[in-house]
């Protein structure tokens, strides 16, 4: 009798201590600028020298999961461009919101250097991208975070996946193609409510796939079976929106800089003009705000099956000042060439057919990615201008609000692992980089996982998806 006491209490002593071990604090407030009281979007939210953090989301709001071994540690709040917040987390109130004030760069102080400091933006950018193999992970490492993949059409969503991933890299040195690997480890939200009426897919699946080629005018609904469809669109979701081509394609700027053909390569001037716009701070820190520009030949993205050529880069770069480290890059292709011109007005009725940014955290002396958004419009439709009556089905096929979703995925990144051991331990485990396969929800384990929060505007959104979705099953 003593000895089964003894064995209950052993049990509930390991629950306690399980129960510790992942306790949470759950820290939620608003980040604003003092100026305005605007929302500040994609502030770093994080822990003082970890990895866990957040960013605040499009109202400026976030929320961030403290692990309890944590609590004794100061929070830190900082955005480009403005002062840093910074306090105890013991002592967080998130009652009233936290305001950041601008912040100016000051470079009155004599910095002693023995090489000669770049001046122009072309300079700036070609010293940071031979910097790179110093500033990014020079050994392996896995990261762990969230995903959010959303589309939508100009009305509503259409589908949304929400998930943890692990990402595993060899390093800068090494080729992502093929020794970077991704796996998805959990699915919170899996609603996929599309029409399953691409004959668009289907056209590009067969002319992939076969030597007969097909015009999706040709193509009547009626003929195609919906499990040829299925098949057709979940090819098609893979090659646009799979993880594998978000790190191991020319997208990934930095991480594939040293590949054939990158973006950010040894003829990154031929693609590429950068203009210094001024210097600006970043959690005490300088850095270079820098505009890209098109020059004197267009970008491709040598994407298989898909016109992905004859754009324009357009955006912003952010380079530490004191070692060259790129801290964010905002970059958006723009058709240019005439014929990119006409296909992407007559296909998705927009110019900007990439949007994508990428913000890196530094850890322990390197730049790992912290978040990645990346936008496109995706095809699902060919649009028609009828010369001839045509019935109301067809006419419904061509509707311009339904011809294209936008797809958006965000990822936020909240954990490095670099343990040897561990990082061994999980190579040996299958990795599934398949987002699009549904998942059993463990309850559990999203308790106490970090995820961006979406904003007041999609969570409406992603409300009235969840209904649709649960009238759909009943």
């Amino acid at each position: 009798m003593q000895f089964k006491n003894i064995k209950q209490l052993v049990v509930v002593i390991l629950l306690f201590l399980g129960f510790t071990s992942y306790a949470q604090t759950e820290l939620k407030n608003t980040v604003l600028d003092t100026l305005d009281s605007f929302p500040i979007a994609s502030a770093s939210v994080y822990i003082k020298n970890t990895t866990i953090g957040t960013v605040t989301n499009i109202d400026g709001n976030f929320v961030l999961q403290v692990p309890k071994k944590h609590e004794k540690d100061t929070l830190i709040i900082s955005s480009i461009g403005y002062s840093t917040y910074k306090t105890p987390i013991q002592d967080f109130d998130g009652t009233t919101p936290i305001f950041l004030s601008e912040e100016q760069a000051s470079l009155d102080e004599v910095v002693l250097i023995a090489e000669p400091r770049p001046k122009t933006g072309n300079e700036i950018v070609v010293k940071a991208i031979q910097k790179l193999e110093r500033n990014l992970p020079d050994s392996s490492y896995i990261q762990k975070g969230f995903l959010r993949h959303k589309e939508r059409n100009k009305n509503e969503f259409k589908w949304l996946i929400e998930s943890a991933i692990s990402v595993y890299d060899s390093g800068y040195a090494v080729s992502s193609a093929d020794y970077l690997k991704i796996n998805v480890d959990q699915v919170r939200k899996s609603y996929d409510l599309r029409d399953v009426d691409s004959i668009f897919s289907y056209a590009a699946y067969k002319n992939q796939n076969s030597s007969k080629k097909l015009k999706p005018k040709d193509i009547r609904r009626r003929s195609v079976s919906k499990e040829q469809l299925v098949k057709a669109i979940k090819w098609n979701d893979t090659r646009v929106n799979g993880l594998e081509n978000l790190f191991q394609g020319k997208l990934n700027l930095l991480r594939n800089a040293n590949n054939a053909k990158a973006l950010f390569g040894d003829d990154i001037l031929k693609t590429h003009q950068f203009k210094l716009d001024t210097i600006l701070v970043d959690n005490e820190r300088k850095l270079y705000k820098i505009k890209i520009e098109g020059a004197k030949e267009f970008v491709g993205l040598d994407t298989k099956g898909i016109f992905n050529e004859g754009y324009q880069p357009e955006g912003w770069l952010y380079i530490y000042y004191d070692n060259y480290a790129f801290k964010k890059i905002e970059y958006n292709l723009v058709a240019a060439s005439d014929a990119q011109k006409v296909r992407s007005k007559r296909l998705f009725d927009t110019q900007t057919n990439h949007k994508l940014v990428i913000t890196y955290m530094e850890y322990k002396n390197k730049m790992y990615p912290n978040y990645i958004y990346y936008e496109t419009p995706k095809l699902v439709n060919v649009g028609l201008k009828p010369t001839s009556k045509i019935s109301k089905e067809e006419e419904a096929r061509y509707n311009k609000e339904e011809r294209y979703y936008y797809t958006v995925q965000e990822i936020l990144f909240s954990e490095i692992i670099l343990d040897k051991d561990e990082i061994a331990t999980m190579q040996n485990q299958k990795w599934d980089p398949d987002i699009f396969a549904p998942k059993p929800y463990n309850k559990e384990f999203w308790k106490s996982y970090n995820v961006l929060l979406e904003s007041e505007e999609d969570e409406q959104l992603i409300l009235d998806l969840s209904r649709k979705a649960s009238l759909f099953e009943q």
